[in-house]
């Protein structure tokens, strides 16, 4: 088969189109026929060296993918050959297979097409397992998400308008702002022109946000604090800003506020066995719905990864981009 190989971490350019030996199903796993992949961030923190694969996950990156289940591996019931699904991955969704633990496939939603189902595996466990299983978004409650307009973002002001909370947003154009309040956020903060612990606390008679999913990290922590609200929830998905920052422990004690950082990739399998089954508890029945859906920004072929990754790095895309099988 092809993948996208890294032979040297650099820039796009060090994503090589390459023959590699074909996957093979182990125990408890299938094999799926990529038909499309998306791009992540943590994938261009791969490219450049910076974020390897967890032992025993494929080198190629990728995580999260749709395609169609080819062979069933020793071990694995409920599934069958032909069935389509999209998957959460540890690597190697930038291929055209990819051997897959049983326990981390969800079928493809009704309505949704099975290339935009790529879209889906690690933006909404991402999002389920930080905002509601880590940080316990209820009804009535008031959610900012840094990012509005990426694949996190999109994702998670429809999960959280689904659950009745206030979906508080940055972006950093009027596009972008324009898109979330599409997808139903209620606040719109440009971070180029507006202080958004202000906004927030403006928007909320001052009481601040009840949870905050951040992708920001050092840069944002202090001010993220601030605009917690008394018994508010910090979740930090990245570190886009930086990974060293100053907390003033003596906020966090008034608002009796809680911060917690979690990765998906790493954990281990039965974790990410847990998450995927709450998701299909809790999500796909929105997804096939209609309640929410994938935000596809734009296709680019596999074999032109580069190109995606420059998408993506320049931040001019809402949503997801998709890398689809030739």
């Amino acid at each position: 088969m092809h993948a996208i190989t890294i032979p040297e971490p650099g820039g796009p350019e060090a994503l090589v189109w390459s023959e590699v030996p074909d996957p093979v199903a182990g125990e408890g796993e299938v094999l799926v026929e990529v038909v499309a992949g998306a791009v992540n961030r943590a994938d261009i923190l791969q490219r450049q060296g910076f974020y390897n694969p967890p032992p025993g996950a494929s080198p190629y990156p990728g995580l999260e993918c749709s395609g169609r289940i080819v062979e069933i591996g020793p071990g694995v019931s409920g599934w069958a050959v032909c069935d389509e699904v999209c998957a959460l991955l540890a690597g190697g969704g930038y291929a055209e297979k990819v051997a897959v633990p049983a326990g981390q496939l969800l079928p493809v939603p009704k309505g949704v097409d099975l290339k935009r189902a790529a879209a889906l595996p690690e933006v909404v466990c991402t999002v389920w397992s930080n905002v509601f299983m880590v940080a316990h978004l209820r009804p009535g409650e008031t959610l900012l998400v840094h990012g509005g307009s990426s694949g996190i973002g999109t994702m998670a002001i429809q999960l959280a308008k689904a659950v009745g909370a206030k979906v508080a947003v940055t972006a950093g154009t009027r596009e972008k702002l324009d898109r979330c309040a599409e997808l139903g956020a209620d606040i719109l903060i440009n971070y180029r022109e507006q202080d958004f612990v202000e906004e927030v606390g403006k928007a909320t008679d001052g009481a601040g946000a009840d949870v905050i999913l951040d992708n920001m990290g050092a840069k944002y922590l202090d001010r993220n604090i601030n605009a917690l609200a008394v018994n508010g929830r910090l979740a930090i998905i990245g570190m886009q800003g930086g990974v060293k920052g100053e907390l003033n422990i003596a906020t966090l004690l008034n608002k009796r506020a809680a911060i917690s950082a979690t990765s998906l990739r790493a954990r281990p399998p039965a974790e990410k066995t847990a998450i995927v089954a709450a998701v299909r508890e809790h999500v796909w029945p929105l997804l096939d719905a209609g309640h929410i859906r994938p935000v596809v920004d734009r296709e680019i072929p596999m074999s032109g990864a580069a190109a995606a990754h420059r998408v993506v790095e320049e931040s001019g895309h809402i949503g997801k981009v998709l890398l689809v099988a030739s």
